[in-house]
C-alpha cells in the first residue's frame, strides 16, 4: 500500500465502520489493518485539527439491531455519525445467526440481513456525509436478469440503496457485474481477488509450476470465462472449459437440472488443473467438473472459488478427496465458512481482510483505487519471486 500517495490528499471525512454482525469478524480484522496503516503514516501534518480524528485506536462503530418477539426489528447507532464518512459492512449469506419468532427459532436469511442493512443506514438519518455498502456478496445477485415474468431483485436492491442515500456500494466477484447498469450514474464497484487466490495456493502448493507445460485453467461453464481468461493470461497458460447442457423442459428447486457437462480445450492429461468460479451453492456442478477434469488424466485438480456458501454441507467434498477427485479447495472469507471447514486437509482460505481495508482506506482519502481494480503487476511480481524461489527463474 502506498502511504505516501495517501498523505498527499485529505481524507473526504473522518472515517468510521459499521460492521454488521453478519460480518464481525472480518470488520474487526480490517480496522486492525487500517489502524496500522495510519500508525504508519509519515504525515507530518497529523498533529492539525485538520487529522484530530485521523489516528484512532478503533474506526468501529457501536450499532445494534435487536428483535422483538414477533420477529420485526429496529437499528440503533451507538455514537453519531454526522459528518462522518461511514462505511457498513454487511455478510448478507451468513447464516449462522438466529432470532425467535413467537418462540420459534430462525436462522436469518439474506433477506433479513439486507433489512437490518437498511435499518441501520436508516438509523444514520442522512447524517453521515457519505455512506459507503460494503456487501463482498451482492445481495440477490443470481437474480439479475429478467426471463419471461420475473422480478428483477439485484437491480431493484441497488436502486432502493441508493434512493436511501448510499454514495458507493462495493462488492466482489459479482455474479453479473453488469446489473451496475441500474444504477449507472452512482458509485459501484466490484473487486476480484486473483491475486489472493495464486497468493494462498503457492503458499500451500510450494512445488506448483506455472507454465503451460504443467498447468491448465478450467471455466466450469460459459459464465466464468472472463475469470478464467484473466487467469489463463495473466499466468500464461492455457485453458478450457464446460459448458451444461440442460433439461429446459423441466425445474427442479428452481432451475434447469443439468444433463451434461460438456468439455471444449486442449488434453490436461498430466497437468495441474486449477478450476475458477464465483461461487460454490451445493457444489454438485464443481465436483462434476473436477472429477471428468481428473477422469480425463489431470494429475491435480485445485479448485478456486469466492463464495464458499456450501449449502448441502462438505460431506461431498470430502468424498471427492478421499476419492482423489480434488486436492485443494481455496475460498475467501468474504462470507460465512462453516467452522468445521478449517479442519479439513484440503482446504485453503484466502484472507480479504488487507485486501478489504486497502479498498476502505483509499475510498476514505478520495484517490483512485485503479492499481486495487487491476492486480496484474502484483502477480506477476509474485510468480516472478515463486519461480526465481523455488526453480532459480524468473520466467
Amino acid at each position: 500500500m502506498n502511504i505516501q500517495k495517501l498523505e498527499q490528499v485529505l481524507p473526504a471525512a473522518p472515517l468510521k465502520i459499521a460492521a454488521l454482525k453478519s460480518c464481525e469478524s472480518m470488520g474487526q480484522k480490517v480496522n486492525d489493518y487500517i489502524v496500522s496503516f495510519r500508525k504508519e503514516s509519515l504525515n507530518k501534518y497529523v498533529d492539525s485539527a485538520l487529522f484530530a480524528s485521523y489516528k484512532c485506536e478503533n474506526y468501529l462503530i457501536e450499532h445494534s439491531c435487536p428483535r422483538f418477539g414477533s420477529g420485526e426489528a429496529k437499528g440503533s447507532l451507538g455514537e453519531s455519525v454526522r459528518g462522518k464518512d461511514l462505511f457498513v459492512m454487511v455478510d448478507v449469506c451468513n447464516y449462522s445467526l438466529t432470532y425467535t419468532v413467537n418462540g420459534h427459532l430462525n436462522h436469518m436469511s439474506p433477506d433479513d440481513h439486507y433489512q437490518d442493512l437498511k435499518r441501520i443506514i436508516s438509523a444514520a438519518n442522512g447524517k453521515a456525509h457519505r455512506v459507503n455498502v460494503i456487501m463482498p456478496f451482492l445481495y440477490e445477485s443470481r437474480q439479475h436478469k429478467r426471463s419471461k415474468r420475473e422480478s428483477l431483485d439485484c437491480a431493484q436492491a441497488l436502486e432502493e440503496l441508493i434512493d436511501m442515500g448510499v454514495s458507493n456500494i462495493i462488492t466482489f466477484d459479482a455474479h453479473d457485474p453488469r446489473v451496475q447498469n441500474a444504477i449507472p450514474l452512482k458509485g459501484f464497484d466490484n473487486f476480484n481477488p486473483p491475486y489472493q487466490f495464486i497468493k494462498a495456493l503457492l503458499k500451500a502448493e510450494p512445488d506448483l509450476k506455472l507454465d503451460k507445460d504443467h498447468l491448465m485453467i478450467i471455466s466450469p461453464d460459459e459464465g466464468a470465462m472472463h475469470r478464467a481468461v484473466y487467469f489463463s493470461n495473466v499466468l500464461g497458460v492455457d485453458m478450457g472449459m464446460f459448458y451444461k447442457r440442460r433439461d429446459y423442459s423441466t425445474i427442479v428447486n428452481g432451475k434447469n437440472p443439468i444433463v451434461a457437462h460438456e468439455f471444449l480445450g486442449d488434453d490436461v492429461k498430466g497437468k495441474t488443473a486449477i478450476i475458477v468460479d464465483d461461487m460454490i451453492a451445493s457444489g454438485e456442478s464443481m465436483l462434476d467438473v473436477a472429477r471428468q477434469i481428473k477422469d480425463r488424466g489431470a494429475s491435480r485438480v485445485f479448485v478456486c472459488t469466492t463464495f464458499g456458501l456450501f449449502t448441502e454441507g462438505l460431506e461431498k467434498f470430502d468424498d471427492y478427496y478421499r476419492t482423489g477427485y480434488i486436492d485443494r479447495l481455496i475460498t475467501t472469507n468474504l462470507t460465512y465458512l462453516p467452522p468445521e471447514i478449517h479442519n479439513r486437509p484440503y482446504f485453503i482460505e484466502a484472507d480479504m481482510s488487507k485486501f478489504m481495508a486497502i479498498i476502505i482506506d483509499s475510498l476514505n482519502h478520495d484517490i483512485s483505487i485503479s492499481s486495487v481494480l487491476n492486480p496484474t503487476d502484483k502477480i506477476h511480481a509474485l510468480i516472478a519471486k515463486h519461480n526465481a524461489e523455488r526453480f532459480g527463474s524468473v520466467k
